[in-house]
């Protein structure tokens, strides 16, 4: 999973690289906009849709339409940020939730980020790897022992 820190403003190339991640943090200050309407510039198709995609078709015609700018409020409302955070809170929160996420199964978030992406097809792949993974028998056996998994799948393809 990729994890994006946004403190400031979060305009143009900046929001659609935030908006290209998994996970979005912001600091409560942060300023978000897409503002190609005030330049005359077609924004590219495919970052079109994945901000539809993330923050509906609403929300993101109105990023695209009108050029403002939005706080976190509406932010974390639209799903364009999943967390708000004090200034001095951000790069603990995301640091910890790197550190969680490096505790967690990499066969399951690989195959979830597959599958949210809409990549269903790969359903076959996945099914296969759990298959040839000792995840699932080391995460039942952790839960029942009371003890943190040791999950040993890596990435391959």
């Amino acid at each position: 999973p990729t994890l994006a820190a946004v403190r400031g403003y979060c305009v143009g190339g900046g929001c659609q690289l935030a908006a290209a991640c998994d996970l979005r943090f912001a600091a409560e200050d942060a300023l978000f906009g897409v503002t190609p309407s005030k330049l005359g510039i077609v924004y590219p198709a495919g970052s079109t849709r994945r901000l539809a995609s993330l923050v509906g078709p609403a929300t993101a015609k109105y990023l695209l339409f009108s050029g403002e700018l939005i706080g976190t409020e509406r932010a974390l409302r639209t799903g364009l940020v999943d967390e708000v955070l004090a200034g001095d809170e951000l790069d603990k929160r995301v640091g910890e939730f790197a550190r969680i996420l490096g505790e967690r199964s990499q066969l399951t978030q690989a195959a979830a980020k597959d599958f949210a992406d809409g990549r269903v097809e790969r359903a076959a792949h996945w099914a296969e790897q759990a298959r040839g993974s000792g995840d699932a028998a080391e995460g039942v056996a952790a839960f029942m022992e009371r003890r943190k998994p040791r999950f040993t799948w890596t990435t391959s393809g």
